[in-house]
């Protein structure tokens, strides 16, 4: 096996690391900046916080942000950096707003749309406005990644678009940040945690430190999610979630995710599934379908972890999905039995070739019946 491994965000974590916002805008010689803040935080005046904690280094705030981030919102946020002579971007939220920010900060270097870039019409540029990312759910490991996902309502697409130009230049992961989480936002999130682990370790790409990043989340994800889920107010609890997060964004970040995010994106464009939960639906049916690849490298990886293989933790999965409440039958998603052909074939989206066993159409129609 030959493999490189690359990660070049740095990262400060800790619970109220970021009340020392400005003292790391200064080491970092930052100055004139925008913040790109998820939209709630601007109307419970949260980002209004960041902007004072940053005394005067962050001057506009960007809140125009769909849940699942569009072209156009990016556009927006291009313009404004424009219009303000913006110098660096700190982004505030979950991964809308950490890939709304991604995104701009590099394409804003250009006079192009942010549709072409999605749409493959033109190469991503290689420069980009220095940028801080600050998550506050415990989830998406976009800070750490070179990869967004945007929508372009146009063309009816969602899809994850890839440059190491979109790696922020550094992370803050603040626990404390995610303490103000919703029940639902909490188990969603951390079941795409889940999903980029295991997607980390069993991609035909994984290498071997990011298998050894992708136990570490995965054993945080089990040991701790549903003790978050019952108690918001627990710091332990959310501070290993939050590590947990960012270790999967790094175990995922170069092997890359496979069918079951390939799936969880068509979920969400047809029928409206948040992305972790549609990552859930389909993930301890995955791992039944993977155990064998490899030569049961999954069910080792299960042992590890005190199961007895690779489908006792899928059982474990599934238990857990029911116990946050996560739909898992077709009549709890909304799903059609009529559709599953169409749902299927949508689903082929080309994550699906990362996946260790190779995935047909009538694999998913299959694996979507057996969801009745």
């Amino acid at each position: 096996m030959e493999w490189v491994y690359t990660q070049p965000v740095k990262i400060f974590f800790g619970s109220k690391k970021l009340m020392n916002l400005s003292r790391i805008l200064r080491e970092l010689n930052l100055k004139n900046g925008l913040l790109v803040s998820d939209p709630f935080f601007t109307s419970n005046g949260f980002a209004n916080e960041i902007i004072e904690y940053s005394k005067g280094l962050l001057i506009e705030v960007f809140s125009d942000i769909t849940p699942n981030p569009t072209v156009d919102n990016v556009d927006a946020c291009i313009q404004l950096i424009k219009e303000k002579n913006i110098e660096f971007i700190a982004a505030l939220g979950g991964g809308s707003a950490l890939d709304c920010a991604k995104a701009a900060a590099t394409i804003c270097m250009t006079e192009y749309p942010t549709a072409d870039f999605l749409s493959s019409k033109r190469n991503v540029p290689k420069e980009h406005l220095p940028l801080i990312a600050i998550p506050t759910t415990a989830g998406t490991g976009s800070e750490v990644t070179a990869t967004v996902v945007l929508s372009d309502i146009n063309r009816g697409v969602k899809a994850p678009l890839s440059s190491d130009s979109f790696y922020p230049n550094y992370a803050i992961i603040d626990p404390a940040l995610t303490l103000s989480m919703p029940k639902h936002t909490t188990a969603s999130t951390g079941f795409d945690v889940l999903s980029h682990a295991l997607e980390g370790f069993w991609s035909k790409h994984h290498q071997p430190i990011c298998d050894a990043l992708s136990l570490h989340a995965t054993k945080l994800v089990f040991d701790n999610l549903l003790r978050a889920y019952e108690d918001g107010n627990d710091l332990y609890a959310r501070e290993r979630m939050s590590e947990a997060s960012v270790i999967a964004g790094l175990a995922f970040s170069l092997p890359m995710t496979a069918g079951v995010h390939a799936c969880s994106y068509t979920l969400t464009n047809m029928y409206g599934l948040p992305h972790g939960e549609a990552c859930a639906f389909v993930l301890d049916k995955f791992i039944r379908i993977n155990a064998e690849a490899e030569d049961g490298r999954l069910h080792s990886f299960a042992r590890q972890l005190g199961f007895t293989d690779a489908f006792d933790m899928a059982d474990r999965i599934l238990e857990l999905k029911k116990a946050t409440g996560m739909k898992v039958t077709l009549e709890d998603a909304g799903i059609d039995i009529h559709d599953i052909e169409n749902l299927a074939v949508m689903s082929m989206h080309p994550d699906i070739f990362n996946n260790p066993i190779r995935i047909s159409v009538e694999m998913l129609i299959e694996m979507y019946q057996s969801l009745a």
